[in-house]
């Protein structure tokens, strides 16, 4: 069953219509909002300003999001950027000031009033209901950040998807090469999504995907290979002793060059803590298993942070010297 990330929880919206319907009228919800009782996310859609002052970013988002739903003229679709927010997915550099919809009525390509509007052929298998708005499927929404997205973001996109279940690799060629074609009432015909321009990008992501990538950082690092022509490492890479015991498991390995690499974040240290441990605990646990493997395998450690991320030239450079040294004898 397909259900929105916590990080992306929406708070409940009241358009003017039903605040009207309670009794107030305009002048009263101008009181509230100087008050600071209402907070106004767009015009004509209100919230409890307390509620949405607690929210996060994504959290705030996805409300905008439903509000300009409730508010929607014509049938539309959450899709895109917005549709990947509400299966929690990382949203890398995305603008969050827009909110992306796909038309049913075969009209888009409009930017307004901070939505942009998209037309596309959706197919039944293409929208799913969540909470009782029409999203797109998760393997649509894939497909669809892609044209929107760099392929570095997208892929974050992509990979959580395809890590959390709710979509595969598979479905995702198969949708993206699906070849039917519709005629507009107007006369005009709409092709599948393979054949769209600008669609480069949607290839080089499908390429890389890897349901095995855990988080950003690791989606990330993928791009990081690819865009510097490195051999693409074994994500998740599971190492075990003379008895066959999992030791660990390491985020890339290249074996063929002795090297494995994990990606350092503050997650590791604290989303994963031990009961009774402390940060410190698991920094010192980390820093153990590191030396177990590399007394099993005698592969040389990388470590990357989110900052060598972010200075990619200097982190290619210091893996390309680390994969020519080859294994150690």
């Amino acid at each position: 069953m397909v259900s929105t990330s916590t990080h992306s929880r929406a708070i409940d919206v009241q358009l003017r219509r039903d605040l009207v319907a309670t009794g107030l009228d305009d002048k009263a919800i101008r009181g509230l909002l100087r008050s600071g009782v209402l907070h106004r996310v767009r015009r004509g859609a209100y919230v409890d300003a307390a509620s949405w002052r607690e929210l996060g970013g994504h959290a705030q988002y996805a409300t905008v999001c439903h509000a300009v739903y409730q508010q929607a003229k014509s049938e539309l679709v959450l899709s895109h950027v917005s549709a990947a927010n509400e299966y929690g997915a990382p949203l890398l550099r995305a603008d969050l000031t827009q909110v992306h919809a796909t038309r049913l009525d075969e009209r888009g390509g409009r930017r307004e009033g901070g939505v942009v509007q998209h037309r596309g052929l959706l197919l039944a298998e293409d929208i799913v209901e969540i909470e009782g708005r029409r999203i797109t499927s998760p393997t649509r929404t894939c497909l669809d950040v892609t044209t929107v997205m760099d392929p570095e973001s997208a892929l974050g996109v992509v990979n959580h998807l395809l890590h959390e279940g709710l979509t595969t690799l598979d479905e995702l060629r198969a949708r993206y090469q699906r070849g039917e074609t519709m005629i507009s009432a107007g006369g005009e015909r709409l092709t599948a999504m393979a054949h769209w321009p600008a669609t480069l990008t949607t290839e080089h992501v499908l390429a890389m995907a890897d349901a095995r990538c855990e988080s950003l950082a690791e989606s990330r690092a993928i791009y990081l290979f690819w865009r510097a022509g490195l051999p693409i490492p074994i994500p998740q890479f599971e190492v075990r002793d003379q008895d066959g015991r999992l030791v660990g498991r390491v985020d890339f390995a290249w074996p063929d060059h002795g090297v494995f690499l994990e990606v350092d974040g503050k997650v590791k240290y604290t989303t994963y803590v031990a009961p009774g441990e402390t940060a410190a605990d698991a920094v010192i646990r980390e820093k153990r298993r590191e030396e177990r493997i590399v007394e099993l395998t005698g592969w040389r450690c990388i470590r990357i942070t989110w900052s060598d991320l972010e200075s990619p030239v200097r982190t290619i450079e210091r893996l390309r010297r680390a994969l020519a040294l080859g294994p150690r004898d």
